[in-house]
């Protein structure tokens, strides 16, 4: 993150941020902060600078999609303070973050907006003891620290670069005097109770004479290394564990374990922002404090809490574009990674159906290899089900004399992924320099490549299902719109942001003769097959009886008898519109539609008016009175279901004037880019919640 930028003073940019976090953290009294910023176009969050909190510890968060379901995220996406009070409503509003900070705090993100563009957020974070509630004045420093940062970042003459790691940064430094240092040592090494010193990294720093009789270790041995990594008998998950919730929470923590062979310890933990004061005691306390001695963990606490994270990020995974943008995301910086295959087995063959940092010619050249081939050790993997890794292209040569250099990478981890003894693919992880797979690695990613091929396996059901319900919904509806003299028409149907069912949306142009046309749009209650059935009988019945000369009430009502012939259990809305271009006039029935929006040439657009109906099949004798009006040259007739105004949160009336309200200020040269204004006014965030569809209308002006 070196930059040319210095925006105040001597102060690189790097620099500048780090000291306006540390800046930030200390004016509104936070244990913690980190600074993300958006990586353009990748739609990503990267941690670039933190203080109070070890780097490892945030490995699971140095890189998010900006639509992760995490504080910082809503905060930038929402433009809004969000505030986490206690641990409890961390789990009810955010459990997958929660599962990877199971510790009691506080927590605050803050959007990053400047003048000019979104940068990015800050997460904060307090002590277990803040109270849930923030005070008015802790908002007020959080959002004004925001808005200085934002404002740096302004400033810059060069956008901030995006470091492989976070910079930490300190808040501040506390200095003694060397006779009040000396003499704090010497009162330690005459009292029986040992002290340690540790970072914030877990490093011991500090050493009592009594603390190494106690631990059994000289200072020298110890000093600079984590306790749990140099005493063998403290190389226990629980006891790490210990020390990350006293880290995180900055609350007292103690715990007890037997330093063999029969000799209790209890070590007492009191955190602060500069690091971590630790009081060893020995006697009986301790046995009856741990209850018996743990056994050890298998694999570091990071890394678990990396599976954790990673095994409920792909539980969110829908498509295999989205597996793959996770792997590539998420799990490759999490192993230092840059490299990604994704296969998958059809038809004997391996399929690459995803990849990350590979050249388009090297993977044409892997791309449906058959299982037995030569050309790359995954078919082999994939047939012994057991993981496969080389961690220098010698290594690999070794076990595969014959294999051609293909990619260049110089290091692969071979992941089979195998659901109940069914072989669906494999994932390739590859380094562009050589790499030792440490135990602690491997025993990650062994089970990680389970998890991965449940994912895959859902995903390619989704993606075929989803295929097919496209197909059928592409069929359902009108190929093509036909042109009449003197009208221009666009049409659009959107799906629901989630799901694989087919809606039942619908809309359709006919053309009745030279100068007169019947627009018509739909809605089928629910998203299923029998909804799409459904729909399909009803665009049928309408298109047959206008095309036989009927008039518009009459249309709606042989097809509200036709369904309640059928007595469906779906309710269905429909709106006709009957277009005469010569006469400029139009005539509306309908049937428990949302009315449509009229744009004269000149004048705001409004909704029109009319007496609709019920909706179709509820009643087999009701009548459907007509609506008539002028339709003028220039007009443009918006005609849409209600996927665009029936929004959670928000009433339908209001919707539909703020629609009006656009509509009136758009510009209606282009139709289809005026739907993507409607729809984008409807919905500014995407996700929605329900079908959609839209069919404009525009009549023709008058000749000079």
């Amino acid at each position: 993150m070196r930059l040319r930028a210095r925006p105040r003073g001597d102060l690189s940019v790097d620099d500048a941020l780090g000291v306006a976090l540390a800046d930030m953290v200390r004016r509104t009294g936070a244990a913690i902060g980190g600074l993300y910023l958006i990586e353009e176009p990748a739609a990503l969050l990267r941690l670039v600078a933190l203080c109070g909190l070890p780097v490892d510890f945030t490995a699971p968060w140095q890189r998010l999609p900006l639509t992760a379901p995490v504080p910082v995220a809503d905060a930038i996406a929402e433009d809004r303070l969000v505030w986490i009070g206690c641990q409890d409503e961390m789990a009810r509003r955010y459990p997958r973050a929660a599962t990877v900070l199971p510790y009691p705090f506080a927590l605050a993100a803050v959007p990053l907006h400047g003048v000019r563009r979104r940068w990015g957020g800050v997460v904060l974070m307090w002590p277990a003891d803040h109270p849930p509630r923030a005070t008015t004045r802790e908002r007020h420093h959080i959002t004004a620290s925001a808005r200085r940062l934002a404002r740096l970042l302004d400033d810059s003459p060069v956008p901030p670069a995006l470091p492989d790691r976070p910079r930490v940064v300190t808040v501040d430094s506390r200095h003694h005097p060397a006779q009040t240092a000396l003499a704090a040592v010497d009162f330690l090494d005459r009292v029986p109770e040992g002290a340690l010193a540790l970072d914030l990294e877990g490093r011991v720093t500090f050493m009592s004479g009594p603390a190494a009789r106690l631990l059994g270790r000289d200072a020298d041995r110890l000093l600079g290394t984590r306790p749990w990594q140099s005493l063998p008998w403290l190389d226990d998950l629980r006891y790490e564990e210990r020390y990350r919730l006293a880290v995180v929470s900055r609350a007292p923590v103690s715990f007890s374990a037997l330093r063999p062979p029969d000799q209790w310890l209890t070590f007492h933990l009191y955190p602060d922002a500069s690091g971590i004061s630790v009081r060893i005691t020995a006697g009986e306390e301790g046995a009856a404090a741990a209850g018996g001695h743990a056994e050890p963990a298998p694999t570091a606490p990071g890394r678990l809490y990396q599976l954790v994270h990673l095994a409920a990020a792909l539980t969110e995974t829908v498509t295999t574009r989205d597996l793959v943008a996770l792997i590539a995301v998420q799990i490759l910086p999490a192993f230092g990674a840059q490299g990604l295959l994704l296969s998958v087995t059809e038809a004997g063959r391996l399929r690459i159906a995803g990849q990350h940092g590979y050249s388009a010619e090297t993977v044409e050249r892997l791309d449906a290899l058959p299982l037995d081939t030569d050309a790359t050790p995954a078919g082999q993997v994939l047939a012994s089900g057991v993981p496969a890794f080389f961690g220098s292209p010698a290594e690999l040569a070794r076990s595969y004399p014959r294999l051609p250099r293909i990619s260049g990478k110089e290091a692969w981890a071979y992941l089979p992924l195998v659901i109940s003894g069914r072989p669906v693919g494999c994932c390739v992880l590859s380094y562009e320099h050589p790499h030792t797979f440490t135990a602690d690695e491997r025993a990650v990613l062994t089970p990680l490549a389970g998890l991965l091929a449940q994912a895959l396996d859902r995903a390619r059901l989704y993606d075929t299902q989803h295929h097919l319900v496209h197909q059928l919904q592409q069929a359902l509806l009108p190929r093509s719109l036909p042109t009449l003299p003197g009208l221009t028409v666009a049409a659009r149907y959107l799906p629901a942001g989630h799901g694989i069912e087919v809606g039942g949306d619908f809309y359709d142009l006919l053309r009745l003769d030279d100068t007169c046309a019947a627009a018509v749009i739909g809605d089928v209650e629910g998203h299923s097959m029998a909804a799409a059935a459904l729909m399909g009988q009803v665009r049928t019945a309408i298109h047959a009886h206008a095309t036989a000369g009927a008039a518009p009430d009459q249309v709606i009502a042989r097809t509200n008898r036709l369904l309640a012939d059928l007595t469906p259990d779906l309710l269905v809305t429909c709106l006709y519109a009957h277009l005469d271009l010569a006469r400029r006039e139009l005539t509306l029935a309908g049937a428990g539609h949302v009315p449509p929006l009229l744009r004269p040439a000149a004048g705001r657009a409004h909704p029109l008016c009319l007496d609709p109906g019920p909706p179709l099949g509820v009643d087999a004798d009701a009548r459907y009175p007509v609506t008539r009006g002028p339709l003028p040259a220039g007009a443009v007739l918006a005609l849409y279901t209600d996927g665009l105004v029936e929004r959670p949160g928000t009433d339908v009336d209001r919707a539909t004037a703020d629609l009006a309200e656009h509509l009136a200020h758009a510009d209606v040269d282009d139709l289809e880019r005026l739907i993507d204004s409607l729809v984008h006014q409807a919905w500014p965030a995407g996700g929605r919640t329900d079908d959609l569809a839209v069919l404009l209308l525009r009549t023709g002006r008058p000749q000079a």
